[in-house]
């Protein structure tokens, strides 16, 4: 069996090893969701190095100052940091200037989980930071080392190293934001440990989307290739599955059970508009007062586990919003696997497993829809895709009831392609009547497009001879995902 290897990330494994490289001063940001890769990038990049550096790397816990200063001298033995060179941190003070000696000694100093420093009662440690930083930054040619501060909550990221009143403002000089993988990554991955079917490719992607921890967990477990009801059982329904507590131990727990509620309705009804959401919350609540706004703003802007999504072409201030998760796993966790996987004690666990895989084919659904707008984008992106595109994908909708699950524009050859994105083939080929039927309306109410030239395509994850034979009569372009993968192979 071919072994595990580094997947994607070539752009920015490239810019990390040229700021190793420089042989002066860094102060890296490295952001994205937990388990997208921020550490194993890091590695990889030392890894990769002709001359080695020595890493000192410790994750921040969310504690009090004495919790971070014990998780820090224990992380020093355990990297063997020799303690007549480098004196034990016994306050926040020591622990800055312990980050300084080390950088001037010539190590790269990895702090995961940063965004606990913007806890009340850290405010010290980053005026001593800023101190110990800006010291640095005066010799930057003299210092062979350097501080790498990674973290999974953006806005409190921001509000620690991009906020002018922040002390450590304007002080980074290498920025990277992870991402998911892309879907060319994923296709080598499965291609190098599973047979990278269409099926296989939109049940993974909506499970795990571009997270590469989770593949690997599945590949450890020798299940990346294995049917759906093996691979939920031995990742989730088990004793001893890896991810058994994931959602719990990440989102939910990070949120503290504050948004419970309005996760799952959303996670749940993807796509309600605003006074839908608010009537839900407030029913299931049972309390008419409650105020809805601040949830929402909290988890769009700080956690970004929401996505406020409105028609094509409106402007941002409109107030026809509708609402999705913007994470395929918490999205698959809170529809369809935490309940089945609650009763894991009482019911028979074959039951839970079909039960779960059922709710996961219904999920998938807007799913697809996602993984179309993204193979798009990301075919256009690499040149290869008939269709060029000069503009985001977004679905269109109205209030008036216009639904178009892609839209895509060429505007440089003035052409505009509309799309139905559909999880079953036989529903995509009923629906083609009622999309030049939305098209139709949405050119009605845009007559700036009325001279371009019309597209129209229907997605599905496969189509076989006679089902792309009655789309293209029907003026419709078959596209399934051995379609819009080709090339990405």
């Amino acid at each position: 069996m071919p072994q595990w290897k580094f997947y994607g990330r070539r752009d920015q494994l490239t810019a990390i090893q040229q700021m190793l490289n420089r042989g002066r001063w860094f102060f890296a940001k490295i952001t994205g969701r937990r388990r997208i890769g921020k550490t194993t990038l890091i590695q990889r990049a030392l890894q990769s190095l002709t001359t080695p550096k020595p890493i000192f790397y410790v994750q921040i816990p969310d504690s009090e100052p004495i919790g971070i200063l014990s998780a820090v001298n224990d992380a020093l033995d355990t990297f063997a940091v020799p303690a007549d060179s480098f004196a034990r941190p016994a306050d926040m003070s020591q622990l800055a200037k312990l980050i300084e000696a080390m950088a001037m000694a010539g190590y790269v100093v990895v702090l995961d989980e940063f965004q606990y420093f913007s806890r009340k009662g850290h405010e010290e440690f980053c005026s001593y930071l800023q101190a110990a930083v800006d010291r640095l930054n005066a010799i930057a040619d003299q210092v062979t080392g350097g501080l790498v501060v990674l973290g999974s909550i953006h806005r409190e990221m921001a509000a620690l190293l991009d906020d002018r009143r922040a002390p450590l403002f304007n002080r980074v000089t290498d920025t990277i934001e992870l991402t998911h993988l892309d879907i060319a990554a994923l296709m080598e991955m499965l291609s190098d440990h599973a047979d990278p079917t269409p099926e296989r490719l939109l049940f993974l992607w909506n499970l795990f989307e571009g997270v590469p921890k989770f593949y690997r967990d599945c590949f450890e477990q020798n299940v990346l290739g294995a049917s759906r009801t093996d691979l939920l059982r031995r990742i989730f329904f088990e004793s001893s599955s890896p991810l058994r507590t994931e959602a719990d131990n990440w989102f939910l727990l990070e949120l503290r059970g504050r948004y419970d509620v309005m996760l799952k309705y959303v996670a749940r009804n993807p796509g309600k508009m605003h006074a839908e959401l608010v009537n839900a919350i407030r029913e299931a609540s049972g309390n008419e007062t409650i105020q809805i706004a601040g949830y929402l703003k909290t988890l769009t802007e700080r956690y970004r586990l929401i996505e406020r999504r409105l028609p094509i072409f409106s402007k941002p201030e409109a107030r026809k919003s509708r609402y999705y998760l913007t994470d395929n796993f918490l999205k698959s966790w809170l529809a369809a696997l935490a309940n089945p996987i609650s009763a894991v004690a009482f019911r028979p666990v074959e039951e839970l497993v079909a039960d779960a895989d059922q709710r996961l084919h219904e999920v998938e659904g807007t799913s697809f829809e996602k993984l179309c707008g993204q193979l798009y984008e990301e075919r256009s992106r690499l040149g290869l895709e008939d269709f060029s595109l000069s503009a985001r994908i977004q679905g269109y909708w109205d209030k008036a009831g216009t639904e178009i699950d892609l839209v895509a524009v060429n505007e440089p050859d003035q052409v505009i392609r509309f799309g139905s994105c559909k999880r079953s083939a036989s529903k995509l080929l009923s629906d083609v009547a009622n999309l030049k039927g939305h098209v139709a309306r949405f050119l009605e109410a845009m007559p700036q497009y009325g001279t371009w030239q019309i597209e129209y395509a229907g997605m599905s994850p496969t189509l076989d001879g006679d089902q792309r034979a009655v789309l293209q009569r029907g003026g419709v372009v078959p596209q399934d995902l051995n379609d819009l993968t080709d090339g990405l192979r």
